[in-house]
């Protein structure tokens, strides 16, 4: 889906999107024209943006495959956006063939393309949901079929959380999924922050992600923290993204937002 910088798009095209202005950070060809001049924005306020992308993308790996390798079978994959390289089941196959793999999102343009993209096979599924009505996810028929609560799961939250802001209550709606899950479940989740950012540069890509389809709400480290609440952290907690359990992988230093794993009790 590369957007025709030549034609003026309509739609859903005309306004910047924030999973695809991920896709561009990270190099990808799923965009159009608004998101690529919307994430240009950012790269000037930030220029090492798309760093911190992949950084992110590292870390994403990092904790899905640590899950598989302790025996978690199910991932459910909450805002996963586009697909693009190292999607959650391209990691988890080769540590365990037989895990099932659910993707959400809410984003319309998101779920058609990742249907078209994933592979069917049985156990890769993609179903359009919204974070913020978890009791409407967890009852969708696809991802009952597909997940089973009374078995460990883990619940993928990452770089999603920063596009919800406390008036649709997200620790709620984590909450109520955690709820759902059995003990053992896992939740791995990355938050973009602007501790030690800069005021004005931050003002700034605020302003840029309210014209897009999802406003930007970094948080503190304490914040981020509190999304843990009835799960024991892993070591080495919740830290920059860089430092979670770095495996030798090519990965940057540069982060700019807080992950981690937790078990839930």
């Amino acid at each position: 889906m590369t957007g025709d910088p030549t034609t003026t798009p309509s739609g859903t095209e005309a306004r910047p999107n924030v999973a695809r202005m991920y896709d561009y950070y990270l190099g990808g060809c799923h965009n159009f024209a608004a998101d690529r001049a919307a994430a240009e924005q950012i790269l000037t306020i930030f220029p090492d943006t798309g760093v911190a992308a992949q950084t992110n993308r590292a870390f994403l790996r990092r904790a899905v495959r640590y899950a598989a390798e302790q025996g978690v079978r199910q991932f459910l994959d909450i805002g996963a956006g586009l697909p693009t390289q190292g999607n959650v089941h391209e990691i988890v196959r080769p540590v365990a063939p037989g895990s099932r793999v659910v993707y959400v999102d809410n984003d319309e343009v998101a779920v058609a393309y990742a249907r078209r993209l994933l592979p069917v096979d049985g156990r890769t599924v993609v179903v359009r949901g919204d974070l913020r009505r978890p009791d409407e996810l967890l009852a969708d028929p696809q991802v009952r079929a597909n997940i089973d609560f009374t078995e460990p799961v883990a619940l993928l939250l990452v770089a999603v959380l920063h596009f919800v802001p406390d008036s649709d209550n997200p620790y709620a709606a984590v909450a109520r999924l955690r709820d759902a899950t059995a003990p053992g479940s896992m939740l791995a989740l990355s938050h973009l922050t602007m501790d030690g950012a800069p005021p004005v540069p931050t003002q700034q890509g605020r302003e840029v992600y309210r014209r897009s389809s999802a406003p930007l709400v970094p948080r503190t480290h304490a914040a981020a923290a509190r999304f843990f609440d009835g799960y024991d952290l892993l070591e080495p907690g919740l830290v920059w993204l860089a430092d979670w359990r770095p495996d030798g992988e090519p990965h940057s230093a540069v982060s700019h937002g807080y992950g981690g794993l937790g078990v839930r009790r």
